[in-house]
């Protein structure tokens, strides 16, 4: 062997053994970015404790690193459940939650990837968090007091998540919808109030309107009292006079035939007899 052969042949075991180190360099660390944390598995074992942001290093070919994402995550999961009342509720939950960092490697092992976390876990205990806050109250308690049930799902889905790994940040109702027949029954319950109210004010109504008739009647019976002590009055007469040529200007006005008048025509009251008519009546 010449010492070109030589040369070429230690070129090319010095480029296999770089290309080699090399191999095992890229695949002796591993870079867990911001908002992730890694598990690394060893033949196909999940080791203790999760990698968290930065540069790990790793045993090259023989392990894998699954990285999960440890940012707020959103999914809507639909629910259904029978109230208190035996009606049907369903709804639509959004769910906001986040991995435990401290419980990665659990999930890891238990449960895999994110979505057998949704689909496996979450899903299902939302459905049964969804039972034990509406079986609390009845349908209509579940409309009109909202928040209390969110407060009570709330409660329930935090604590069954949590032995998970799973922490809830918030949830919201996205739509509550109930059966047709409690719809019905919302309506007809509406149109009977709307009935009762208007039937309560009719009953005010009249009540009002009788009172103002009593209200009118003690006006006439003051005034006409009023009116007989004017006439017992001194001067009384007067007024006697006043209302009967008022009474015969509201007649027509017509110059009667006749106008009698009483003895001493200053105190009495005059008499209007109409010759005319007598004369038609025979």
């Amino acid at each position: 062997m010449n010492t070109k052969q030589l040369g070429n042949w230690q070129t090319t075991v010095f480029g296999i053994v770089l290309a080699i180190l090399v191999l095992f360099g890229l695949n002796s660390f591993v870079i867990i970015n911001p908002g992730q944390a890694g598990v690394i598995s060893i033949l196909g074992k999940a080791t203790d404790g999760a990698l968290l942001e930065g540069i790990h290093i790793k045993p090259p070919f023989i392990s894998v690193i699954d990285v999960y994402d440890l940012t707020v995550q959103k999914f809507e999961v639909p629910a259904e459940s029978s109230t208190k009342d035996l009606q049907n509720l369903s709804a639509r939950f959004a769910i906001n939650f986040r991995l435990d960092p401290s419980q990665v490697v659990q999930v890891r092992r238990k449960q895999g990837t994110l979505e057998n976390i949704v689909s496996k876990i979450i899903a299902p205990q939302t459905q049964e968090a969804f039972k034990i806050a509406a079986a609390r109250r009845t349908v209509e308690e579940a409309i009109t007091k909202r928040s209390e049930l969110k407060e009570d799902f709330d409660t329930a889905l935090g604590n069954r998540l949590d032995k998970y790994g799973i922490i809830v940040l918030d949830t919201s109702v996205v739509d509550l919808a109930f059966s047709p027949e409690f719809a019905r029954a919302v309506e007809e319950k509406q149109i009977a109030e709307q009935r009762a109210q208007r039937a309560v004010y009719i009953a005010r109504e009249a009540e009002q309107e009788a009172q103002a008739d009593i209200n009118r009647a003690k006006g006439r019976a003051e005034a006409q009292r009023l009116l007989a002590e004017t006439l017992k009055a001194q001067g009384g007469q007067l007024v006697l006079q006043k209302e009967a040529i008022e009474a015969w200007k509201s007649g027509g006005a017509q110059m009667p035939n006749v106008l009698v008048m009483g003895e001493g025509s200053q105190g009495s009251i005059p008499f209007i007899f109409n010759l005319g008519k007598l004369s038609n009546q025979s």
